[in-house]
């Protein structure tokens, strides 16, 4: 269950992503400040490009947006960066000697996801921004977390998806993934989470009882 316990983190599934042309991790490249080459870079772009309409899948569950809150150690803005795990996509610290290690950690995902259809949603948005040559913007030096949400909008940083609802708004909306995941996929999957959403949305919870039924 991505969210189990109100007052701890919930359970994330990290996700480490190398690309390889045959030997040669694509990734790195040597003269960059930070050994992560233009076609890293393209993928990262793609990634962040995608984020919001592939929420869905990468987090499937009403629960899983429990998990993304400010304050639960997950990430809550599309956004990147360097040891930063406040961001969306985080670039680790590069370790010399080791080409074949250079990688990028997606952090958004969680334990409860398919992980079939959520590499595969993966690697065709980090594709798509190789494809069309997607520009990485800068990275995020904050620690995101700390920032009020007005901070967060003034410094630009796009918020995820705030309830499965949301998310399959985003993914009915995309060209991408209907060709990721094939178009009768695309369709089961959103009508099955459809009717989960409706079913989460009128259900009245022990909040609700707990908290209106006293003063209403």
């Amino acid at each position: 269950m991505p969210k189990p316990f109100t007052r701890y983190p919930g359970s994330g599934m990290h996700t480490h992503v190398s690309l390889f042309e045959g030997d040669r991790n694509a990734f790195y490249d040597p003269e960059d400040p930070y050994e992560l080459s233009e076609t890293g870079k393209a993928f990262v772009a793609g990634l962040l490009h995608h984020a919001r309409e592939i929420s869905a899948v990468t987090n499937q569950w009403v629960n899983s947006y429990k998990r993304l809150i400010v304050g639960g150690e997950a990430p809550t803005t599309v956004s990147w960066g360097r040891a930063n795990r406040s961001a969306l996509v985080r670039v680790p610290m590069y370790s010399p000697g080791k080409a074949s290690s250079r990688r990028v950690e997606i952090r958004t995902l969680d334990s409860a996801c398919n992980p079939y259809l959520a590499y595969s949603v993966i690697l065709a948005a980090g594709l798509r921004g190789i494809e069309k040559g997607y520009e990485l913007p800068p990275a995020a030096e904050d620690d995101i977390w700390a920032l009020s949400e007005t901070e967060r909008k003034a410094a630009g940083y796009k918020q995820l998806p705030q309830n499965l609802g949301e998310a399959l708004t985003e993914m009915e909306n995309s060209e991408l993934l209907p060709e990721a995941l094939g178009e009768h996929v695309f369709d089961f999957f959103l009508r099955n989470k459809r009717t989960e959403w409706n079913g989460y949305r009128s259900e009245v919870t022990p909040y609700e009882l707990r908290t209106l039924l006293p003063v209403l």
